[in-house]
């Protein structure tokens, strides 16, 4: 035996090959065949940049509300006062949505998304460094027009990005309830510790996603070039009119409860206040799961379906609510009526959009942002049946008001569809433009 050879045996190292064998060489791989197609991307990879960017931008508009107590504080504002920094935000975000989805349909504004962010993370982080209050509240209203301006853009790109999916869709539009249920929660404490001047904390994430939804332009201007191409049939006005009529009942019961659950919970069922805020959070985040099962189920029995599904699960979740003794056990409602009042939230969205197929921006204008705004301007009805019977009235109307959006139900239609490619297969076959330098 050679001095090699006991060397191998040593170590118990087998030889590579049998004796007078040679290596074979392995087959090469395969090229893959041409014009093959790369396999899908997940929901949430493909969604995931439109669902962070809503986040962010829903959680200045959840900030108003929670920085409003704060100014009444540090800076002696009147509650008339403080009322109306909550209208300036909700008038700078309803009223000029319809416009500006209208102007995303007609116009190229890629950079409509990423400009409304920055101006609404700006407008509400600098409010609270000015002092006037008619400075205050004309930067709160630049905020709300910052978020006008995000809805429509961010609709139609999330949408020509999900193609038909409405799960895909469902990750964009619960990314708006995330930043509102995010916004108490990252707030109070730093409104607690550093007054209102801690809203400038805030402006970071909207420059940060700003900048990002800019450098992602060029990719969307692709899929949307694909998706004028693509999009065909006449837009569908009468039951587009009936879908907002139930995005405004769904609103309306929404910002009630939003407004009114804590002093339920503390007034009326005896609880302490870090109960009352518990039971918002449980609200929200059910909410938040509603948004993102509906758009499953949708995907399983037709959009119709899941919208009338939300309106029938609601209204016992609401007795429910209203009816159970106790402080813990309605958590467990209140986290169910968030749930099944959020099932058609991005469905909504999409069906609006399947309605008006030439006009994405325009349907996502109305019921991203007209017809969700519309429920806080009406909740100050709700607050004089509060001052009159205490918190508990506005719960005993909640559980009547979805009535109007069953009937309003039976009249929807699954929209007619003809046959298109997917703006998303079309994307894989086009060239990339060249990133600016």
């Amino acid at each position: 035996m050679s001095q090699h050879e006991a060397a191998e045996a040593a170590v118990g190292r087998a030889a590579p090959y049998p004796a007078g064998a040679r290596p074979q060489a392995s087959p090469p791989a395969k090229p893959a065949a041409p014009g093959a197609l790369p396999p899908p991307e997940s929901v949430w990879r493909r969604m995931r940049l439109w669902g962070i960017a809503h986040a962010v931008d829903d959680l200045y508009q959840g900030l108003v509300p929670a920085s409003v107590p704060y100014f009444v504080l540090d800076r002696g504002y009147s509650y008339v006062a403080a009322s109306g920094l909550t209208l300036a935000a909700t008038l700078g975000s309803a009223i000029p949505q319809p416009f500006l989805g209208v102007a995303v349909d007609r116009m190229r504004v890629g950079w409509m998304a990423a400009a409304g962010v920055a101006v609404a993370g700006l407008g509400l982080g600098l409010s609270g460094l000015v002092q006037p209050y008619v400075a205050v509240w004309t930067l709160i209203l630049l905020s709300g027009l910052g978020v006008a301006m995000f809805h429509p853009a961010a609709g139609k790109a999330a949408r020509e990005e999900a193609g038909d999916s409405t799960a895909a869709m469902s990750v964009f539009a619960a990314g708006g309830s995330v930043g509102f249920f995010l916004a108490p929660v990252l707030a109070t404490p730093a409104l607690v510790a550093w007054g209102v001047g801690a809203t400038a904390l805030f402006i970071p994430p909207a420059v940060l996603v700003a900048y990002v939804l800019y450098r992602n332009r060029h990719r969307q201007r692709v899929l949307a070039a694909a998706a004028d191409t693509a999009r065909t049939g006449d837009d569908q006005w009468t039951p587009f009119f009936v879908l907002t009529g139930i995005e405004v009942v769904r609103s309306v019961v929404f910002s009630g409860i939003a407004t009114f659950i804590e002093l339920y919970w503390i007034r009326h069922l005896g609880a302490s206040h870090a109960l009352g805020g518990t039971a918002l959070a449980f609200f929200l985040g059910g909410g938040v799961l509603g948004t993102l099962a509906g758009g499953r189920i949708a995907d399983r029995i037709g959009l119709v379906r899941t919208v009338r599904l939300g309106g029938v699960i609601v209204i016992p979740m609401l007795v429910a609510l209203r009816l159970l003794p106790g402080a813990y056990p309605p958590l467990l409602f209140a986290a169910g009526t968030g749930f099944a009042l959020n099932i058609p939230f991005a469905v909504l969205v999409k069906l609006g959009q399947d309605y008006l197929p030439t006009r994405p921006g325009t349907a996502a204008g109305v019921t991203l942002g007209l017809a969700v705004s519309i429920g806080g301007l009406i909740s100050p009805v709700f607050g004089l049946a509060a001052d009159a019977h205490g918190p508990q009235s506005v719960f005993a109307i909640m559980c009547f008001v979805p009535a109007a959006a069953l009937v309003l139900g039976c009249f929807l239609r699954e929209p007619r569809r003809e046959p298109r490619d997917e703006p998303r297969d079309r994307l894989r076959d086009e060239p990339r433009p060249a990133p600016d330098r």
